[in-house]
């Protein structure tokens, strides 16, 4: 039986651990082939790598900063060296300092805008230049920006930004019948959340939803396959909270 995303290939930036690795790991399962982007965790994604194909998955890893145009245009072109065209871009890669306002510094608030926004939106552009026409490109945010969480301002204006790029882009990779979404997790329990929430902490977040539990990467991968799935044709230009109910 022919796998729902065999012949794809897929990029995901950021891949090496957390959401982006299970992403990764998942549309690989599903048939795609996978390029594991990574900046500073080679060993890390080399074990993504060496995981998938031990799976009989196809998988590559490519180092690349999106935060420069140049690496931006290499991811791809590297890609297509190996793979010989690109169907799917996962816009996975994301920095958050969750400081007071007045505490954040010019370069935390620089360098967010620089991976959360200014990633998002060169990896879209080159899309659009490399993406095979009837792929799929899913942004991620974050279901923070429903609430007014202290110490957020700067990450959610980010990820507000991302939001709007996906409704825009949407209509200029129309022509190509490549779709365009966010999904926005609430909170995901990650080795990144459990390092900075306190054991109260993480059992007071699992209240906060309808379910009464965390959130695990696993529930973001569910959405994001279907997302790229030819199932999904008819959805574009969308933000899907993926938060258990969280609000």
């Amino acid at each position: 039986m022919k796998k729902c995303l065999e012949g794809k290939v897929a990029i995901i930036t950021g891949s090496s651990r957390g959401i982006g690795r299970t992403v990764a790991e998942r549309l690989a399962t599903a048939g795609a082939s996978v390029v594991i982007n990574y900046s500073k965790t080679p060993e890390k994604a080399a074990e993504v790598v060496n995981g998938i194909i031990q799976n009989g998955g196809k998988a590559v890893a490519i180092c690349a900063d999106i935060t420069k145009v140049s690496e931006t245009e290499k991811l791809f072109q590297e890609t297509i060296a190996v793979f010989g065209k690109v169907d799917i871009l996962i816009n996975n890669a994301g920095v958050a300092i969750n400081k007071p306002m007045a505490q954040i510094t010019e370069a935390e608030f620089d360098i967010q805008y620089a991976v959360n926004v200014k990633g998002t939106y060169f990896c879209c552009q080159k899309a659009l230049e490399y993406m095979e026409n009837n792929g799929s490109i899913v942004n991620i945010s974050t279901s923070v920006n429903g609430q007014m969480y202290k110490n957020f301002t700067v990450y959610c204006g980010t990820k507000g930004a991302v939001e709007q790029i996906t409704r825009q882009a949407a209509q200029e990779f129309g022509p190509k019948q490549i779709t365009v979404n966010a999904v926005a997790p609430g909170p995901v329990y990650t080795e990144l959340l459990r390092s900075q929430r306190t054991e109260q902490e993480l059992e007071n977040m699992k209240k906060m939803n309808a379910f009464g539990r965390h959130g695990e990467t696993q529930d973001v991968a569910d959405v994001i396959e279907f997302l790229v799935s030819d199932k999904a044709h008819w959805v574009s230009g969308q933000t899907l909270r993926v938060n258990g109910g969280l609000i």
